[in-house]
């Protein structure tokens, strides 16, 4: 089959995008469309980058639209349906916010679209920025959104099929495009192999937690909490909100900004556990990375955290987006047994290896071999 995989931008670098490079390594010859990408970026996540066949968008030409593209999001109608994938067989959309499930094909070539998230933006959940504060912006996203919130729902019949990366996912296309779909969770980097060394709960150092500095993450829930009980908190990750929260940070909090990925080992050995407080979250893929070093997870009650976190046995479920309510989930933690700790470390470590590379791609072929061809046959 002739393949093409469509991914919303190259530019940014989380979940969704390293999901994209799974397809691509599962797909080495196919063609790659984006509306346009950061060739820094992309060398360091996919050294091989410059093999692949890109296609940008006619957008990749206008100056500073690695700045400029939320703004500009009224063009992604435009984007989408300028490219022709007429040649192809199978195209696999890896689509989030900038909407590139909207691609148009015609038969019998085949569209399978993989949601990580229908946008946030436009559909009343949180974003990266608080932009109902600001009056022109509010103006100008009320008037584009009502009519980009028009072009999604009827871009949402065009797949032919739809694959959410949750159940929490899933129910949202339900709700909002009326369209049934397939869950397969997203892959999850996951050593091969641990030890259970450091298996007292007093010998382990620190908490952690790995994400996008921004609203939407509520880090600054982590901060107080860390405050209070003068824990030390480690922070991975940058983003809009950086200066902020070092502002409200106490001494025992420490920004480590963008690890490479050789470091998460050493920065896991020591962790007691990882601690999360995103609201809506679709699916979270660094709690589960930290769960694939046997690092339990103690993250606010949302989103697709309901469906990894099993509260009691890999980690905890805190009721409120509060600093008290994450105390409460921190001190039941804090005393555990060491045969306790220990067993709640091998259950988040079993939890992690349901989200392998290998059973991604196992269940997404299957999913291409029971569908998608005898859709074209």
């Amino acid at each position: 089959m002739k393949v093409a995989l469509v991914h919303d931008q190259l530019h940014e670098f989380g979940g969704a995008e390293r999901v994209f490079i799974t397809f691509k390594k599962m797909f080495l010859k196919a063609d790659v469309y984006t509306a346009f990408y950061t060739k820094s970026r992309l060398e360091k996540h996919a050294p091989d980058y410059a093999t692949w066949n890109i296609k940008e968008s006619f957008v990749s030409k206008i100056p500073f639209i690695h700045k400029l593209y939320s703004p500009l999001r009224f063009l992604a109608p435009l984007i989408w349906e300028s490219f022709d994938f007429s040649s192809y067989d199978l195209v696999i959309s890896s689509s989030g916010w900038y909407m590139c499930k909207g691609i148009k094909t015609k038969k019998p070539t085949i569209h399978i679209s993989y949601l990580h998230h229908p946008p946030r933006y436009l559909y009343g959940y949180e974003t990266a920025m608080e932009w109902q504060k600001y009056l022109l912006i509010k103006i100008y996203a009320h008037v584009i959104n009502h009519f980009l919130r028009m072009w999604d729902f009827e871009s949402s019949k065009r797949p032919d099929f739809f694959i959410a990366n949750s159940l929490e996912t899933k129910q949202r296309i339900e709700k909002l495009y009326r369209r049934d779909a397939t869950v397969i969770y997203p892959p999850v980097s996951i050593v091969q192999t641990i030890d259970y060394k450091n298996t007292k709960l007093e010998e382990r150092l620190y908490y952690v937690t790995v994400c996008r500095l921004q609203k939407a993450k509520h880090v600054e829930v982590l901060i107080m909490a860390a405050n209070k009980l003068k824990f030390r908190l480690k922070i991975v990750g940058i983003g809009k909100d950086e200066e902020y929260l070092k502002s409200i940070a106490g001494p025992t909090v420490e920004f480590l900004g963008q690890l490479p990925d050789e470091d998460f080992e050493k920065l896991y050995f020591y962790a007691k556990a990882f601690l999360f407080a995103s609201v809506d979250e679709e699916f979270g893929i660094a709690p589960i990375e930290a769960m694939g070093y046997g690092v339990p997870v103690i993250a606010y009650k949302s989103g697709g955290l309901i469906e990894t976190v099993k509260n009691g046995e890999n980690g905890y479920l805190y009721e409120e987006l509060t600093d008290n309510s994450l105390i409460g989930s921190i001190n039941q933690f804090e005393s555990l047994s060491s045969e306790k700790y220990l067993a709640m470390r091998k259950s988040a470590r079993k939890e992690s290896e349901k989200y392998s590379q290998e059973e991604f791609e196992k269940q997404f072929l299957e999913f291409i071999e029971n569908h998608a061809r005898t859709t074209r046959s």
